[in-house]
């Protein structure tokens, strides 16, 4: 399936909130809930705020993976930006109705070939439970390194250009 990965933008709120309530029970099985307030418009509107006001100071990057036909298929983000170090922090997240078909592998494809450079990264860390194989396995195909495990459970993962 072919993806394309577009930064974050006021204009994808509707379909934004959207995604996330249709996919909340399938993320819930994997990671904590964000809350119930998280899917209130209102609530829903001040995070993008927040999340665009990151990306606007440079601290973050917020990316939709969507597919051709421009439904969002899930999402994929740099945060902890370190301009000094030239170094973020991945995370992503594909819904599921996508899940399980090379969408997270396609788009960190396109992430760190497009988008990485162009904000002045060189590393990229990452770090999923030991559990969740599709995750490591999205990660080794993209050229991270596995680095340690820590005592709550979680495998990091490095990535250099």
């Amino acid at each position: 399936m072919k993806v394309l990965i577009e930064a974050l933008k006021q204009e994808d709120a509707r379909a934004l909130l959207a995604f996330e309530s249709k996919n909340r029970e399938f993320f819930e099985r994997t990671v904590p809930t964000r809350g119930e307030a998280y899917y209130q418009d209102e609530h829903f509107q001040e995070s993008l705020q927040a999340l665009l006001a990151e990306q606007a100071e440079g601290t973050a990057f917020f990316s939709l993976i969507k597919s051709e036909q421009g439904i969002i298929l899930g999402r994929m983000n740099l945060v902890d930006i370190d301009q000094k170090r030239a170094s973020a922090e991945l995370g992503y997240r594909v819904g599921e109705e996508a899940a399980g078909k090379g969408v997270a592998s396609s788009a960190l494809g396109l992430l760190l070939g497009e988008y990485v450079q162009q904000l002045g990264i060189r590393e990229v860390h990452a770090k999923t439970t030991a559990d969740n194989i599709a995750s490591q396995k999205v990660l080794l195909k993209n050229g991270f390194v596995f680095q340690q495990a820590d005592a709550q459970g979680f495998l990091h993962y490095h990535w250099t250009l």
